[in-house]
C-alpha cells in the first residue's frame, strides 16, 4: 500500500494546522454493507472460513469491547466480513487517514490514535463509542503487525481499559493471516487458506468480579498464538518461490558466526554473507541448514534468541546506534512531509532525531516507551522508525545498507522492562 508524500521545508510542516478532533461517527447501515461487499474479493481468494464461540451470550446491539491480533491489512476485511451486521467503531492509526481515504474512514466508524504515545483522548473517545453511540469498539492492541508469528508486546494499560470500560470483551484470532502476507516478504502474497474465531471472552459480571491483573492474564492467554507452530501442526504447504525474500529484516542476526547486517532471505533460503551459513525456509514453515547444525529450526525461537543478545547488550553497555536518515512527517490528514536529512538515535535514555540544522531536535524517553515503531517497507517507501507526540509524528529512514530497524523494536522493549524492574 502506498501513500501521498511530498517534500516540505520543515519550518513550513510545523506552521501547518493540527487536524481538529471528531468525534466517532456512527457507521450507518450503507456503509456497513459496503465495506462487507468490499471485503469479500480478498476473503473469496483465501478460502475464508471463520466459526463463533459463545457469541450467543452477546447481545445483538449490545456494545462489546472487540480485540483482535494484527497480522496484516487483511486482519481489517476479516473483522469488517465477521461483524456485520453489528455497529462498531474501529481505532486506527493516524497515518491511516492521511490522503483521499480520510474522509472514508470517518464514515466507516473509524477514528484516529497516534501508536505507542499516551492519548488520553482515545479513552474519551472508546466511551463515546460505546455509551453514546451505543456501537461496540475494535482495537489492535498490540498496534503493529506481528515481526514473527507471534504475540507483538501489548501495552500494560489494556487490563485496566477492559476493567474501567466494564463491558463484554471479545476477541477475535485469525489463523493464516500472517503467513499469507508476512511483514518481511515484501508485499508478496502468498497461497493458503485464512480462517478466523470469535469468541465471547468475559461478561461485565466477570470484569466487574475479577482484579487487573486476573484480566491482564486472560488476555495473555488469548493473545498466546504462534503462527508457525500452527502452520507446522496443521501442515499448511507454503511453496511460493519468494517465500524467504525479506526474511533478513527480522532473522537480521546470524547464530552461526553471531555477525548482524549480513543476512540474505531471497527465494527460499537465508544466509549469511559474513560466514556462508545458508538455511532453506521450508513448506511447512521451519528453517533447515543446508550444511551442519540448524542452531533454530522455529522462527520465533531464533527472534526470542535475538531479544536475548539484545537484552545482554543493553546490559553490559555495549548497545545504541546513531546513523543518518532521511526524515519524513505527519501533522495533519493531507500527506506525509519529507523535510529533509537528520540522524537518529538510540540508546537506554530513548530516540533521539536531530537534523534541518538543529531545527529538528526531538527525544523520546525509554521510560515512556514500552516498545516503539519500527516498520518495514513503510508505505513501500522505505524501512522506518517511528516517534512522535500530539504535535508532530516522525519517522525516520536510516540511510545506512542493511541497517536493522527491527533491532530497535526488541531494545526498546527491553530497556523498559529494565527500567520498570529497576523500580
Amino acid at each position: 500500500m502506498k501513500i501521498k508524500n511530498v517534500v516540505r521545508d520543515y519550518d513550513e510542516v510545523m506552521a501547518m494546522e493540527v487536524p481538529k478532533h471528531f468525534k466517532p461517527q456512527k457507521p450507518a447501515l450503507f456503509w456497513r454493507v459496503l465495506t462487507k461487499v468490499i471485503s469479500q474479493p480478498a476473503l473469496l481468494s483465501v478460502h475464508f472460513k471463520h466459526k463463533e464461540i459463545g457469541m450467543e451470550k452477546l447481545g445483538k446491539d449490545e456494545p462489546a469491547l472487540i480485540l483482535m491480533n494484527h497480522s496484516s491489512f487483511l486482519d481489517f476485511e476479516i473483522a469488517y466480513s465477521m461483524l456485520f451486521p453489528r455497529k462498531f467503531n474501529t481505532v486506527a492509526t493516524l497515518d491511516s487517514f492521511v490522503g483521499d481515504l480520510g474522509p472514508l474512514m470517518k464514515q466507516i466508524g473509524c477514528f484516529p490514535t497516534r501508536k505507542f504515545i499516551a492519548d488520553l483522548q482515545l479513552i474519551r473517545d472508546i466511551k463515546y463509542c460505546l455509551f453514546e453511540n451505543k456501537c461496540s469498539v475494535l482495537m489492535f492492541p498490540e498496534a503493529a503487525y506481528s515481526f514473527d508469528g507471534t504475540k507483538t508486546t501489548l501495552p500494560g494499560t489494556v487490563a485496566g481499559l477492559v476493567k474501567r470500560l466494564g463491558v463484554p470483551l471479545v476477541m477475535i484470532e485469525t489463523f493464516g493471516s500472517y503467513l499469507r502476507d508476512p511483514i518481511f516478504n515484501k508485499l508478496q502474497n502468498r497461497d493458503l487458506p485464512v480462517s478466523a474465531e470469535m469468541r465471547y471472552v468475559l461478561s461485565p459480571e466477570q470484569i466487574k468480579e475479577m482484579s487487573v491483573e486476573e484480566i491482564q492474564s486472560v488476555i495473555d492467554k488469548e493473545f498466546s498464538f504462534d503462527q508457525y507452530r500452527w502452520q507446522k501442526e496443521n501442515g499448511i504447504v507454503i511453496d511460493e518461490p519468494f517465500r524467504a525474500d525479506g526474511l533478513e529484516t527480522v532473522l537480521y542476526k546470524c547464530p552461526h558466526c553471531g555477525k548482524e547486517g549480513k543476512m540474505e532471505g531471497k527465494g527460499v533460503h537465508l544466509t549469511c554473507h559474513e560466514c556462508g551459513k545458508k538455511w532453506e525456509l521450508t513448506e511447512l514453515g521451519y528453517l533447515k541448514a543446508t550444511e551442519g547444525e540448524d542452531y533454530f529450526d522455529h522462527i520465533p525461537d531464533w527472534y526470542k534468541w535475538q531479544r536475548e543478545c539484545v537484552r545482554r547488550e543493553i546490559e553490559e553497555g555495549t548497545y545504541g546506534f546513531d546513523v543518518p536518515c532521511d526524515i519524513y512527517m505527519i501533522v495533519n490528514h493531507k500527506d506525509v512531509y519529507r523535510v529533509g536529512e537528520g540522524h537518529v538515535s538510540h540508546n537506554f535514555d530513548g530516540l533521539h532525531l536531530e537534523g534541518r540544522d538543529g531545527k529538528i531536535d526531538y527525544s523520546q524517553s525509554s521510560k515512556s516507551m514500552y516498545t516503539c515503531e519500527c516498520a518495514f517497507h513503510w508505505y513501500t517507501l522505505g524501512d522506518v522508525i517511528g516517534m512522535g507526540n500530539n504535535r508532530a509524528l516522525y519517522f525516520a529512514m536510516p540511510k545506512e545498507d542493511k541497517f536493522v530497524v527491527g533491532k530497535t523494536r526488541l531494545a526498546s522493549e527491553e530497556i523498559f522492562k529494565i527500567i520498570k524492574q529497576s523500580k
